[in-house]
């Protein structure tokens, strides 16, 4: 069983506590990390290469910047935003996939291929 690997860099250090307690006897959960105030969080998840990090949601209507700047430099890892006082979490990811289809040699072809909408990715929010 592939174990998730979890760095925790939250705070408060109540909610911090919190998010351990819940993981830390979980077989399939090994925490890499945890850290009350994380000023090089980009550093710390370099060095500790978590597959979620856990994260304190600050606005709960848009993304940090520095969620974003994570998955764009991360895309494997997946962020898991909590604010204990508004009771919700943000769960973020960024879904990155290559796709191929044949195209027709053909100028007919080459012209649809330039033409059509690529499928959608990005981030998901959920």
């Amino acid at each position: 069983m592939k174990r998730v690997r979890v760095l925790v860099a939250n705070r408060p250090r109540l909610m911090r506590e919190m998010v351990l307690a819940t993981i830390a006897d979980q077989p399939d959960i090994e925490i890499v990390g945890d850290v009350e105030q994380a000023p090089n969080l980009t550093e710390l998840v370099e060095q500790v290469q978590p597959d979620v990090l856990i994260v304190a949601l600050d606005d709960q209507e848009k993304r940090s910047g520095e969620c974003g700047f994570l998955l764009g430099r991360y895309p494997r890892m997946r962020i898991l935003a909590l604010a204990p006082e508004q009771n919700r979490g943000i769960f973020y990811w960024a879904i990155i996939d290559i796709r191929t289809r044949p195209v027709e040699s053909s100028e007919a072809g080459i012209l649809s291929a330039l033409r059509d909408a690529p499928s959608v990715v990005g981030t998901a929010r959920v």
